[in-house]
């Protein structure tokens, strides 16, 4: 089990197990809004918008770019390939799953007990598969944005002004958190900002840093993902 652990917080199966979400995100978008502008997470739009600025094609270029990392990614650990087990990547969807309903319930209660009132919020006027699409893709460009930019950027600026790395890595945690949260209350389709919420968006984006300092990319996209959609579907 030391195994599967070591080798599932790698950059290797962090890519691997990252593609699924990717390439189903932008399907399901494309299904869900054969016309018209679709809906998109917000961290999407920004990453789409740069490449519209650029001159580029948003969907190719993303794709495009996913290819060359991930080629970089495979030549730099091809020596792993050989020993990537299938088997592993069921074993992270179970252990992300248990992290998804933790948050689903422990988190949850822990704001209605504090406050006194649900912390529940979801989109309105979307359709199911909509909201699917979205689950799927806040996993994947959220974590993208929050975790691995946003949290990596946090840590490599704080250990040259905090003594220690763990001391850089909790305030970079806790502060990503923060920002994670207070996100989703600016710009043009943003949500009124309400405690409940803001007070559970600070959790949960305190437990998918942890995670994905702990256990990586990978790991903390998948828990958002099945996070969402454990709210989506019981809707």
């Amino acid at each position: 089990m030391e195994n599967y652990f070591k080798q599932t917080g790698g950059l290797l199966y962090s890519y691997l197990i990252s593609l699924p979400l990717l390439l189903l995100y932008e399907v399901l978008i494309l299904i869900s809004q054969p016309t018209g502008a679709p809906a998109r997470i917000s961290v999407d739009i920004w990453f789409k918008s740069l490449f519209l600025y650029l001159g580029w094609d948003a969907i190719s270029a993303t794709l495009i770019i996913a290819a060359l990392i991930g080629g970089i990614i495979l030549y730099r650990k091809k020596r792993e390939l050989q020993s990537v087990r299938r088997s592993y990547f069921l074993i992270m969807i179970c252990e992300a799953s248990v992290y998804a309903v933790f948050a689903a319930l422990v988190i949850s209660n822990i704001v209605d007990f504090l406050l006194l009132q649900s912390a529940n919020g979801l989109p309105a006027n979307f359709s199911k598969l909509q909201l699917i699409a979205l689950s799927l893709g806040a996993g994947l460009y959220e974590e993208l944005f929050f975790r691995v930019i946003l949290v990596s950027l946090l840590i490599y600026i704080f250990r040259f002004f905090l003594k220690g790395k763990n001391m850089a890595v909790a305030t970079s945690v806790v502060l990503a958190a923060l920002i994670f949260s207070g996100v989703h209350y600016i710009g043009e389709y943003a949500d009124s900002l309400v405690l409940s919420t803001f007070l559970f968006r600070f959790l949960f984006g305190l437990a998918l840093n942890l995670i994905y300092v702990i256990r990586g990319f990978g790991m903390a996209a998948w828990t958002h993902a099945i996070y969402d959609l454990i709210v989506v579907l019981n809707m």
